[in-house]
C-alpha cells in the first residue's frame, strides 16, 4: 500500500482559531473525549458523513481508550490522523476531526468531524476551517469531507 502522506511531509500538531484548538488526539483526553461523545451520540449521528450507523455506538471508557490508544498509534505511524477539537480557554474536548486514507476511492483522503450537541454552533465553522487547512497545508489532490450547508 502507498504511504498515507510523503516520507518528508511535516505533520501538521496543532491548528487554532478563535473559537477552538485541534491537537492530536491521546488516551489521555479518554475521560474527556467519552464525555464529549457520549453526551452527543444522537447528534453525532445526525451530522454529515456519519450515515451508516457504524459510530457512535456504544463502548466503555476502557474500550473507548484502547480506541484512542490505536488512533494515537495510526498518527505517529502516519496512517492516519485523528485531533482532538479543544475549546481555547478551558481546554475541554468540544469535537473530533479524522483525516484517514480513502480506499479504493476518488479521493487521496476522507475527513470526518463532529462536535458536542452543546457546541453544535461550532460543526460549519469547524468544517469550513478544516476544509481550507485541508486544501493549504495537506498533501492531498482531493479530499472527501461531507459538506454543511
Amino acid at each position: 500500500m502507498a504511504e498515507f502522506v510523503p516520507p518528508d511531509f511535516d505533520v501538521p500538531l496543532r491548528l487554532e482559531t478563535s473559537e477552538f484548538v485541534l491537537e492530536p488526539l491521546r488516551p489521555e483526553h479518554n475521560e474527556q473525549d467519552y464525555d464529549a461523545w457520549t453526551s452527543s451520540m444522537e447528534h453525532i449521528a445526525l451530522t454529515p458523513g456519519y450515515p451508516d450507523g457504524s459510530w457512535p455506538r456504544e463502548m466503555t471508557p476502557d474500550e473507548n481508550r484502547a480506541d484512542l490508544a490505536r488512533h494515537a498509534r495510526d498518527f505517529r505511524d502516519r496512517t492516519g490522523f485523528t485531533y482532538t477539537v479543544l475549546e481555547p480557554a478551558s481546554r475541554n474536548v468540544i469535537g473530533c476531526v479524522y483525516i484517514y486514507p480513502l480506499p479504493d476511492g476518488d479521493y487521496d483522503a476522507r475527513a470526518l468531524s463532529w462536535v458536542r450537541a452543546s457546541h453544535a454552533q461550532l460543526d460549519t465553522p469547524l468544517w469550513r476551517v478544516v476544509s481550507e487547512w485541508l486544501a493549504s497545508d495537506w498533501p492531498f489532490g482531493t479530499v472527501e469531507y461531507a459538506s454543511r450547508t
